[in-house]
């Protein structure tokens, strides 16, 4: 479990406990709720000691990797090449891929490229029938399919 539920979870325990131990006494809901908030804050400090410096560990961590992101990216926009290439993570995953599975990576790449000349040969059939559609839309309709006129008779 993450120190930060850790913790939190423990804040509200504290108070829950320091609330049910007030609830004997002779006083307001609200009021008893305000001093069980407090002592549970004070008890937290010296109870949850070890929960709220991991917490904070935790919590420093991540910051210190968002800093360095954000300067990596500064220094990236800034034209560094080797910032680039150290946060190009599409780049890095196929440099890992590749090393990994090398025969995989040929074989996608022979499907795709039959998959290319099969799309290019669909694209020049494709425009043979067009163009000889067009031509026969040109041509008109035959001689001997003309439409009968009144002055006509057989």
């Amino acid at each position: 479990m993450s120190p930060a539920f850790k913790y939190s979870y423990g804040r509200l325990g504290l108070f829950l406990l320091c609330f049910l131990l007030l609830l004997p006494t002779p006083l307001n809901i609200l009021v008893k709720a305000m001093v069980a908030l407090l002592v549970s804050a004070v008890l937290a400090l010296f109870v949850l000691r070890r929960w709220r410096d991991q917490m904070g560990d935790q919590l420093s961590s991540a910051a210190s990797k968002r800093s360095a992101e954000k300067q990596r990216l500064r220094a990236a926009l800034a034209g560094d090449e080797e910032a680039v290439a150290a946060g190009d993570r599409v780049a890095a995953a196929a440099v890992r891929r590749s090393e990994e599975d090398e025969d995989d990576a040929e074989e996608a790449a022979l499907d795709s490229n039959d998959r290319a000349k099969g799309a290019a040969n669909a694209a020049k059939a494709s425009t043979a029938a067009a163009s000889a559609a067009v031509d026969a839309v040109k041509a008109g309709p035959p001689d001997d399919h003309r439409p009968a006129t009144a002055g006509d008779e057989k």
